[in-house]
């Protein structure tokens, strides 16, 4: 029994490293990402870059770094992994609880009301979908009675 444990301990220790050497191969990806964009972004506009799309192109290294992360995860990690991602969802909801309670008194305040409702739809569904999926998967651990 003991010799079990320590097996799964062992197998709990390797995944862990190998999910913290794909973060760090991801994050050397999204540095030197980052880096040429930088380099490119200046060299384009003479060192004065739109804001907008500045925040595009975090929104872009974002995406590659989510779909590396997400794909390097083995088995083992993927329950908690998805429920760290529900409780990153709440957050999610909150903030687009408070974007949908911003009162129509200044111009401009109702694409930021929609996108709020929208946000909060998304993040609702993904964190009650989260749920379902976390609670199918531990459900194959059960013994069949």
């Amino acid at each position: 029994m003991a010799t079990t444990s320590e097996q799964a301990l062992e197998q709990a220790r390797a995944a862990a490293r190998a999910a913290r050497e794909a973060a760090e191969v991801t994050q050397a990806y999204v540095d030197q990402a980052a880096a040429a964009l930088g380099s490119v972004a200046h060299a384009a506009t003479d060192g004065a870059v739109d804001p907008t799309v500045f925040r595009f192109a975090i929104f872009v290294l974002a995406i590659f770094v989510g779909y590396y992360v997400v794909w390097s995860v083995t088995p083992a990690l993927h329950t908690p992994l998805m429920s760290v991602t529900n409780a990153i969802s709440s957050v999610i909801v909150v903030g687009a609880l408070l974007a949908v309670g911003v009162p129509l008194v200044a111009e401009g305040t109702g694409f930021a009301r929609f996108a709020g409702f929208v946000g909060l739809v998304l993040a609702s569904i993904n964190i009650f979908g989260g749920f379902l999926v976390t609670q199918r998967m531990l459900g194959m651990y059960k013994k069949k009675g």
